[in-house]
């Protein structure tokens, strides 16, 4: 929807999720949202404001309008509204029957349906929001974990638009040195050396680079990741992951090839969602060893192996390595990996003898750890945690999709070929170009240059309501 559209007619919507509730709001936003909504809940007052006014909810088919609800109603005038139009919520109590006769009500009154993230993207339009702000609201309504909330609530308050402003704003500086030496070189207006606009371009690609390389936490902390949980049969998979949970959710016996399927479960880890999978133990075994629902497994496990990017390899710390083992590490050599050396509880008792001592785990870690007693699970969650954000602290203003990626990465490499056409004494009409390209990338992550096919992809995946 174009920018005239979306400002020329009333749109409304059900905020709140599906289903019965406390409370349940009915939004209106454009030019006819108080004429729509004094109708829908004459409120007791007139509306002001930012404040709230009692109003009844009445049975359109009644002669008499008996009231069939109570409500709150409350007008946010634009500009200063979320949408910067004129805004009305209604807060009925949460029955999905009054809320669908609110909304069908505004729709005879003359709004139509709100489409998916039409209440944000008016914001976006309006100039209340830029697109990474709206894309941190529907961040922020997606949120999983404490850590992914104040991650969007961050982005919503302009943390990542902060971030980048100062070398946009650089950049802007230099290509307006650069036209003013190109336009105004006849005026005794001094051409920029090329030292000098090489100096300018490595300030503004430093904070950039920074900022592309936040993306590798950054995108973990938006969309976590799966781990599987991996090794031969009987050797603590399922009591591990059952650590991990907190409960008893997996099937743990004493008879190797308990776990048949894969058993799943998200867990937060550092803030960070994590997809845990249980795999069927892997061994070898001819068809008529294994039994089906087994074979199908171990085959469930390859998959999840696969997919995985994370892997948990669990060892029995009891027994020397065999040949079942050897191949799980060569399968996972080259990966995110951590090694659980489980059982050691029983080495410790004394209990079972101590093996003959392996070679190096092909430089991966390992961690002595027992489900039995939670001993090393501490260290454990550690290092996958380690894993997971590949050593990358938290910071403000991180990249979180790979659209807000894609711009940085853009721009840095316009600003790489700036550079080497500027080594390479091309002329700075040439040079100008890059820059530019740089400029428009950055535009971009703000939604200044969007284009319209990519903005509606975008507000397409926000919920109807806002």
């Amino acid at each position: 929807m174009s920018e005239k559209e979306a400002a020329s007619d009333t749109i409304a919507a059900i905020s709140t999720p599906p289903g019965r509730g406390g409370i349940g709001i009915v939004r209106v936003s454009g030019p006819q949202a108080v004429a729509i909504a004094t109708q829908l809940a004459p409120p007791h007052q007139s509306l002001e404001h930012g404040r709230a006014r009692f109003a009844d909810v009445l049975d359109p088919e009644d002669a008499n309008r008996k009231r069939i609800d109570e409500a709150l109603v409350t007008l946010f005038k634009g500009p200063h509204s979320y949408t910067g139009e004129d805004v009305v919520e209604i807060a009925a109590h949460g029955s999905p029957v009054v809320l669908e006769l609110l909304l069908r009500r505004a729709m005879e009154l003359g709004a139509r349906l709100a489409e998916p993230g039409e209440f944000t993207e008016r914001a976006f339009l309006a100039g209340r929001l830029d697109l990474t702000q709206a894309e941190a609201v529907r961040d922020l309504i997606d949120a999983q974990t404490l850590t992914q909330a104040r991650q969007a609530a961050s982005q919503m308050g302009g943390a990542l638009s902060r971030r980048a402003a100062p070398a946009k704003q650089d950049l802007v500086e230099l290509i307006a040195l650069l036209e003013a030496g190109i336009d105004f070189a006849e005026d005794d207006v001094d051409v920029t050396p090329a030292t000098e606009i090489g100096r300018r371009i490595d300030e503004i690609v430093t904070p950039l680079a920074a900022m592309e390389a936040s993306f590798a936490r950054g995108r973990i902390v938006h969309d976590g990741l799966t781990m599987a949980i991996v090794g031969r049969p009987n050797v603590g998979k399922s009591s591990l992951f059952n650590r991990f949970v907190e409960r008893d959710r997996a099937i743990v016996t004493a008879s190797p090839g308990t776990t048949r399927d894969l058993v799943s479960e998200r867990i937060s880890l550092g803030g960070i969602p994590i997809e845990l999978v249980d795999t069927a133990g892997f061994r070898e075994g001819g068809h008529e060893a294994l039994q089906e629902a087994e074979q199908l497994g171990i085959r469930r496990s390859h998959e999840a192996l696969a997919d995985a990017g994370l892997v948990l390899l669990v060892l029995d710390a009891t027994q020397p390595l065999n040949d079942e083992d050897r191949r799980l590490l060569d399968a996972v050599e080259g990966r995110p990996v951590v090694i659980a050396l489980n059982k050691h509880d029983l080495l410790a008792s004394g209990k079972k003898p101590k093996p003959i001592a392996e070679p190096a785990f092909k430089g991966m870690i390992a961690i002595s750890t027992s489900a039995m007693t939670g001993e090393g699970i501490a260290a454990l969650r550690e290092r996958i945690l380690e894993l997971a954000t590949g050593g990358a602290a938290a910071e403000p203003g991180m990249l979180t999709n790979l659209r807000q990626h894609q711009a940085v990465a853009t721009a840095l490499s316009a600003l790489a070929d700036a550079s080497k056409a500027n080594a390479s004494s091309i002329p700075h009409e040439m040079i100008l170009l890059d820059l530019y390209r740089a400029l428009w990338a950055l535009d971009s992550l703000t939604g200044q240059t969007t284009s319209d096919d990519i903005l509606n992809l975008i507000f397409s995946t926000f919920c109807i309501g806002k």
